[in-house]
């Protein structure tokens, strides 16, 4: 059965929401980090996003056998390969050494810099990333960016709302 994300936090392992994401560099990286942090902090975006991956990566015949990358797994490293354009080798590379992405994963061990944690086989990265299509990152993509525009009126309100007597 695959889940959605582990949800048993492991010792030593930094917690998605905690990462600390500089966004201060002109990569796109860190800006797609932080979005998907806030993919997976907001709850109403959370469950939309997730209903959508369980629909097209869940299907009929999908829960039986190994259990590959969860959900969120799925999501990020698909994010991550679509935004920076990159073949499985080059995604394998950062999925294993790239201390931000690992810790959006939620695999990144704050503990020990020998201690690794989770590795990601090449082959596991292709057969499950692969099971994302782009039609339903596109629908990810216009779910985030609702969400977005709800978010930008909000803050628009609250300084409405000042008054400054």
């Amino acid at each position: 059965m695959r889940l959605q994300f582990d949800q048993q936090t492991k010792i030593g392992v930094e917690l998605i929401q905690d990462v600390d994401l500089t966004m201060r560099s002109r990569d796109q990286l860190p800006q797609l980090l932080a979005g998907l942090q806030y993919i997976f902090v907001t709850p109403e975006v959370n469950k939309s996003v997730f209903k959508l991956l369980e629909s097209k990566i869940l299907s009929k015949n999908n829960h039986m056998g190994r259990p590959g990358l969860s959900l969120w797994e799925i999501l990020v490293l698909g994010a991550v390969r679509l935004n920076l354009n990159m073949d499985y080798d080059r995604l394998h590379d950062t999925a294993n050494y790239h201390q931000k992405v690992r810790g959006i994963l939620g695999v990144h061990s704050t503990t020990a810099d020998w201690d690794l944690g989770k590795e990601y086989k090449l082959q596991t990265i292709k057969d499950n990333v692969g099971l994302l299509d782009e039609q339903t990152m596109m629908q990810i993509n216009d779910l985030v960016t609702q969400a977005g525009h709800v978010l930008k009126k909000k803050r628009r309100t609250k300084r409405s709302n000042l008054r400054f007597d």
